[in-house]
């Protein structure tokens, strides 16, 4: 077959390090299409493969283990299903602290951190088991 890639090509192809292609085909993710000389060599089904776990760990932040279930069919859409609402979350957690650091960078005191009238009211919700969001105090804050 002359579509055939030998391992370190295909590390080459992805960033990836010929170790991680080892450990990918040890965990049963990958497999080589054919060994020539003790070395590994994939098709371009594999080289697709390897693509899709490198950009579900990257942008999916998905786990071996999740990658593995969706190869395996079992309750895959329930895996997907998992990492969506875990990215949702993780979303919601890092709007509220970019809203907060973007509010510091624009904060009139020259010590936000110790002097923010609105990281002291930040706080002060936190205190009460409060995880309000920049714009939940905003809007507290402008309505007072």
């Amino acid at each position: 077959m002359d579509d055939l890639v030998p391992i370190g090509k295909a590390a080459e192809l992805f960033g990836l390090t010929v170790s991680t292609l080892r450990y990918w085909d040890e965990r049963g993710l990958v497999t080589p299409t054919e060994r020539r000389g003790g070395r590994r060599w994939y098709s371009p089904d594999e080289l697709h493969r390897i693509g899709l776990i490198q950009m579900w760990q990257e942008c999916g932040l998905m786990s071996l283990d999740d990658i593995a279930a969706v190869f395996a069919g079992a309750n895959w859409r329930a895996v997907l299903r998992d990492r969506v609402r875990a990215i949702e979350e993780q979303i919601t957690r890092l709007e509220a602290g970019k809203g907060h650091l973007e509010h510091a960078l624009i904060c009139p005191s020259d010590e936000p951190a110790t002097q923010c009238s609105h990281l002291r009211a930040v706080i002060k919700e936190r205190m009460r088991g409060n995880k309000i969001t920049p714009e939940e105090i905003h809007g507290s804050l402008t309505s007072s």
